[in-house]
């Protein structure tokens, strides 16, 4: 019975402390600081790897300096590719553009065509050729249509390709206004720190003067 009742406890002291280390690794898997790092994700995330894995100085953050060096080349990398994107962006938008006018260019052509070809009663030449009235209309009128169709996907493209260009505008905006605050902040920081630890050194001073 003695032996009974001591696997008993051993089993329930067992099946305790593997729960125990099962809700533990479960709470580490959901942490959302756990998932941050430096090198992987936006700027943003990176900032908030910086501020939760920072030691902390009284009420303010103490930030290493290599920390401080990837996050502004993270940075400036972004503001990079956005500035490449926003270029060809905007070198998208001049064909597509220089493409539109083209095309409305021969629909005009075309349209005015077609109006002088509504006038003739009879049989109609084309290149030489006599050809039914009603079946070069036809033709007419779908490649008029077919233009017109072309252009609208071109008017199309270049409604979104100034979208894009605005929204990569903004984004290059944002992250420079981001990226400037980071600066300012950090800037006051170190030199809070800077002011404190000086304090520091001539309270030592003082204290080993007297």
């Amino acid at each position: 019975m003695k032996n009974l009742y001591f696997v008993c406890i051993a089993l329930l002291l067992l099946t305790t402390f593997i729960n125990v280390i099962n809700a533990q690794e479960s709470t580490d898997e959901e942490d959302p600081a756990n998932k941050l790092s430096l090198t992987e994700g936006n700027v943003n995330n990176q900032f908030e790897f910086i501020i939760q894995r920072s030691n902390n100085y009284q009420e303010y953050k103490v930030v290493k300096k290599n920390w401080l060096y990837t996050l502004k080349k993270n940075t400036l990398d972004s503001l990079a590719r956005v500035e490449k994107e926003l270029a060809e962006a905007i070198n998208l938008t001049k064909t597509q553009k220089s493409e539109i006018e083209s095309l409305q260019g021969e629909l005009k052509e075309n349209q005015d065509h077609v109006a002088s070809l509504t006038n003739e009663r009879d049989s109609i030449s084309f290149f030489g050729a006599l050809i039914d009235k009603s079946a070069y209309k036809a033709t007419m009128w779908g490649i008029v249509a077919l233009l017109t169709a072309v252009l609208l996907f071109f008017i199309y493209k270049f409604r979104n390709s100034n979208v894009i260009t605005q929204d990569a505008r903004k984004a290059l905006e944002d992250l420079e206004n981001e990226y400037e605050d980071h600066r300012k902040k950090a800037l006051e920081r170190e030199q809070k720190v800077r002011r404190q630890l000086q304090d520091e050194i001539n309270k030592q001073k003082i204290a080993k003067a007297k």
